[in-house]
């Protein structure tokens, strides 16, 4: 009984003093990667985020990511369309112990299924607003129709861009964020909407800097 009272101690001080992982941290352009291991912030758990870039029905680039997460952005995916025949797929996984490794995050599937939304398609390269008078049909999951806005700002110099296109609301959703290393702040804006009426908030990044998405939404925790 005594040993017992003293283990339930020890997890009960544990538990109150947010104990944290030690977890792995690493970056690449395939399904895996190695690297050292890095002390997470109380309340994080050891994550993988893993992400697929299609043009037309092949895979034309991978990221993937080791590092610490929050615990309420475990075990999600969903996908992001700026063109008919472009997608970007995302999946998240975790762990919880020390050192472990993630299962390899699950992405959603294809599908050229029509769901009956049509959104506006476009990119810029230096604003954070774009409109064409293009459209595309949304397929599969993705219901929301988006405009994402991205600002690099380092010193008096800042360069911008925005996308917009179809995503799923599990993207939508994702949070607004925002990250600063060194003299470099980024921050990204994502606004969805459902076709119909009313705006939701949210930040992401486009294909075309995959890695500072991971940089922003997953290693500044």
């Amino acid at each position: 009984m005594a040993s017992l009272l003293r283990i339930l101690g020890v997890v009960s001080a544990l538990v109150a003093s947010g104990y944290s992982l030690f977890c792995t941290r690493c970056a690449s352009s395939s399904d895996s990667c190695s690297g050292p291991n890095i002390n997470c912030s109380s309340g994080s758990v050891c994550g993988a985020v893993y992400t697929e870039s299609w043009s037309q029905d092949s895979i034309v680039s991978k990221s993937y990511m080791l590092s610490c997460t929050r615990e309420d952005k475990c075990n999600t995916s969903g996908s992001f369309s700026p063109h008919n025949n472009v997608r970007v797929k995302l999946g998240r996984s975790c762990c919880r112990t020390d050192h472990c490794t993630p299962p390899l995050p699950s992405l959603p599937g294809n599908s050229s299924q029509s769901n009956g939304l049509t959104c506006r398609s476009c990119m810029s390269a230096d604003s954070t607003w774009c409109y064409t008078s293009d459209t595309m049909k949304c397929t599969g999951d993705e219901n929301m129709c988006f405009r994402q806005t991205t600002i690099v700002s380092e010193g008096p110099t800042e360069n911008s861009s925005a996308i917009r296109g179809c995503a799923t609301k599990s993207i939508c959703d994702l949070g607004s964020q925002s990250v600063s290393s060194q003299r470099v702040k980024t921050v990204v804006e994502f606004i969805c909407t459902n076709g119909s009426t009313g705006l939701q908030k949210s930040f992401y990044l486009p294909a075309m800097i995959c890695i500072l998405f991971f940089k922003v939404f997953f290693w500044n925790v």
